[in-house]
Order: C-alpha cells, then sequence, then structure tokens
C-alpha cells in the first residue's frame, strides 16, 4: 500500500507525535510506502493571528497543496493524527474530492470539547458535549485561558459539523477505547464511522527487574494528569517509598516545591525514550493518577511492557486497561488518601506485587504487541477502502 499520513505538530511533542511516527515506522517494516505531510506549530508566532484564525478554519493552501500531493503521489489511503490548527478539517475535503479514502485517530476530544480534555476548573467537564455550538467552552476561556482562542476553536468544529465535515469527509474514525468511542457517539459522531483499535508499542521493550525501590511517574506535570493529588498520596505516604518523576510541563514549580519538603521525590526531567524504559523497568510501581478521560494511555502499556504494575485513577478508558489486583491496582480519581491506601497495600504484599510483574507483561504480550495491531490497522484501512468503493458504485 502507498499510505499518506498527515500531521500537524504541536509545540510540545508529546504522545501524538510518538503514536504517528511509530505506526509509520510499523507500516514501513511491512513494506507499505508511507509518505509524509506535516505542518509545525513553531510556525505561529511568526504568522499574523488573523491569518491563523482563518486557517484554523480553513486553509486554502492546505487544501491545494494535498490535492497535488494525492494526485502526483497516488496514495491509497490517507490517515490524519492532528489537523489542528495550521491543516485545517480542509484537508480532509481535499481527500475527499480527490475520491481517496479518509481515516482519522482521535488522539483526544477536540472535536466534542475546545479544550480537548473534557477539564475544567481542576474537574471533569461535559458541558459542551452534544451541543451544536460549545459557547460554554468560550465562555469560561478552555482553551488556553483564553475567550477569543477557544472561539476559534469552537468555530472551527462547529462550522464543519454544519458543512457535514465529520460524517461525510471522514470515512472512518479510530478510537483506542470503548470509553472514546462512546463519548464521540454522544457528542454526534456516527457509530458506524468509528472502529476500535488498542494502542501499542514497537519496537517491545524487554521486561524489567522491578529492583529500584521506587515509585514512578511520567507524563506531563499539569492539573488534569492528576500530579497534585500524586503528591498528596507522598504526604501522606510519609516517606515510605521514593518517588520519581519523569516529565516537564506548567506544574513544575509544584513538583520543585514538593521535593524541598519532601526528600524522597526526585525530579528527572525530560528524558530520552531508552532511560524512561530503564527508570520504568526498576520501578516497584508506575503511578498513573489522571484526572481527565484518557482516550487511551499509552504510558499504562509502556509500563506493562517493563513488567511494572500500574496503580491508576479509577476514570475513562484506564479502567480498560487495569485489571484490578492483577496487573495494577485501582484508586478513587482526586483522592490522594485511597491513592496513598493502595500504594501501601503494594508495600504490604511483595508477592501480590511480583505475581502482578509477571501479569503486566503477560498482558503487554496478550493485548498491545506490535503484530495485532498492524493486523488491525490493514484491516480498518481495508475497511475504507471498500467503503469508498461503495459509495463510488
Amino acid at each position: 500500500m502507498r499510505i499518506l499520513t498527515v500531521h500537524n505538530y504541536y509545540t510540545q511533542p508529546g504522545g501524538e507525535e510518538q503514536i504517528w511516527s511509530t505506526e509509520s515506522g510499523l507500516l514501513e517494516s511491512h513494506g507499505h510506502e508511507v509518505l509524509h505531510y506535516t505542518q509545525d506549530n513553531d510556525d505561529i508566532p511568526g504568522m499574523n493571528p488573523c491569518l491563523v484564525v482563518k486557517n484554523a478554519v480553513w486553509n486554502s493552501n492546505v487544501y491545494q497543496d494535498l490535492r497535488s500531493l494525492i494526485r502526483d503521489q497516488k496514495p491509497q489511503i490517507v490517515h490524519f493524527h492532528n489537523t489542528f490548527p495550521l491543516i485545517s478539517p480542509a484537508a480532509y475535503h481535499a481527500v475527499k474530492d480527490e475520491g481517496i479514502p479518509v481515516v482519522q485517530t482521535l488522539h483526544n476530544y477536540r472535536l466534542l470539547c475546545p479544550n480537548a480534555l473534557f477539564f475544567r476548573d481542576g474537574k471533569i467537564c461535559e458541558d459542551c458535549l452534544g451541543k451544536p455550538f460549545p459557547l460554554p467552552g468560550i465562555i469560561h476561556g478552555c482553551y488556553r485561558n483564553s475567550r477569543p482562542a477557544s472561539a476559534m476553536v469552537a468555530t472551527t468544529v462547529s462550522f464543519h459539523s454544519l458543512i457535514g465535515t465529520w460524517t461525510q469527509a471522514v470515512d472512518v474514525f479510530i478510537a483506542y477505547s470503548r470509553f472514546a468511542m462512546d463519548k464521540f457517539i454522544q457528542g454526534g459522531i456516527p457509530a458506524e464511522k468509528l472502529a476500535f483499535k488498542t494502542n501499542f508499542l514497537y519496537p517491545a521493550p524487554e521486561i524489567g527487574e522491578g529492583k529500584g525501590g521506587y515509585g514512578l511517574f511520567v507524563g506531563r506535570l499539569s492539573v488534569e494528569k492528576g500530579l497534585g493529588v500524586m503528591l498528596d498520596a507522598w504526604r501522606q505516604l510519609g516517606g515510605k517509598i521514593p518517588l520519581k518523576i519523569v516529565g516537564d510541563g506548567p506544574m513544575r514549580g509544584l513538583v520543585t516545591e514538593a521535593m524541598k519538603e519532601m526528600p524522597e521525590i526526585e525530579w528527572l526531567g525530560r528524558i530520552p525514550l531508552e532511560q524512561v524504559y530503564e527508570v520504568m523497568g526498576n520501578a516497584a510501581f508506575f503511578v498513573f493518577p489522571s484526572e481527565w478521560y484518557e482516550t487511551f494511555g499509552r504510558v499504562a502499556i509502556e509500563s506493562f511492557a517493563k513488567g511494572t504494575p500500574v496503580v491508576a485513577s479509577k476514570i475513562g478508558a484506564i479502567t480498560e486497561l487495569i485489571d484490578h489486583q492483577r496487573t495494577g491496582l485501582l484508586f478513587q480519581p482526586s483522592d490522594p488518601t485511597d491513592l496513598a491506601t493502595q500504594i501501601k497495600w503494594l508495600l504490604a504484599n511483595p508477592e501480590a506485587l511480583s505475581q502482578m510483574r509477571q501479569e503486566a507483561r503477560a498482558e503487554f504480550e496478550a493485548k498491545y504487541t506490535a503484530a495485532d495491531n498492524y493486523k488491525r490497522l490493514i484491516e480498518i484501512y481495508e475497511s475504507a477502502i471498500d467503503k469508498k468503493s461503495l459509495v463510488a458504485l
């Protein structure tokens, strides 16, 4: 197959870039030719703000570029990851107008919520879910704490809902969890356009030994990731076990202050993936305290691959990943006392923790390997091609 992928880079690289890159590598390893069309948000500071807004809704240059690229390269399918804000949903129409199937991976909830998280003021918020125009998101300035920026997102999504972009220009949406699928259906995405596919790792890391004697957090240092909940839990643990924190973000100051108070906490900042895997494999357990509706939770399967059990909040798609007391433990979201209680239980039951290590790796091998994921991805591509062929008839 010749596959064209489309992705708008974020200012701060994250999971979406990693998934896009990994998936492309997996396809190439099976002999497919993978082409890339990208834009980069690092270019935004030098652009006219009015042009950024206009292009977020409909980028005419991208529309023409993609049509020309498709005519020249003749891909059999186009797989989108992110179009916001520079590429714009005009790109779907460019592909559709060339008669090529369109697949879109749903990495977040931007089609349903201006800040893409369903999270506001430190708690879950669904005020915009199912609304033709997400006015609450504008009133509260949910995107970047800015009403004008939120209005840009809301206008983009609503305009394309109105002209049928999501229902007519996209053939298949990929969701990584049943939970996310249900939310998108509630938000108006036709159920028949949704396909389920888990995330995966490629190449898969080797299992670790778990002899480091510490807990581990890896992720963006932000409110929705549950950083404050985790730090409060460590205060209650009273130095029972060290904590290593990997990542960066707006709450780095909270981490540095916590380190002064609790010397058992160590902040490693951003480190390469190979080092993340090493630290993860040596951890006694991984802490996944998110307070928002994660669409999947790739970091959990990274932990499973290293044989490290996951102590996670019982919310959203995370509940589909963690089997309580088999591959890890679940605690009530936003509840540091319950998180501390679960960690104490793990520390008091070393045999159970050892068994969980084996079960975590087994879970990864059973559900999240590249081989199974590749097979499912090709099934989705073939389904999209078949749908396009039927429409053409």
